[in-house]
């Protein structure tokens, strides 16, 4: 699936250090995609970085548009919060 980065999903990946590797990885081949808020879905990963700690890296798509939108991005050490058992 081919997916678009909005400016502010650019930006929000380079202010949250958050490797392009790793985004593309969360994009092309996410372990999750959830539901988010307002119709919205995550796409989500977790992933080892830079510091030794697990982190779920979350990107928040909308899948309503052709082609698809990334919004934003971020990660988080929240993983039980955001990670969904099948």
């Amino acid at each position: 699936m081919r997916l678009r980065l909005s400016q502010h999903a650019e930006q929000a990946a380079i202010e949250r250090k958050i490797p392009p590797a790793v985004l593309q990885a969360v994009l092309e081949s996410p372990q999750q995609v959830v539901p988010a808020h307002s119709g919205l879905s995550a796409y989500q990963s977790q992933f080892e970085l830079k510091s030794g700690r697990m982190y779920l890296v979350r990107a928040i798509v909308a899948d309503d548009v052709d082609p698809p939108v990334v919004v934003t991005v971020y990660r988080t050490r929240k993983i039980a919060k955001y990670w969904r058992e099948p």
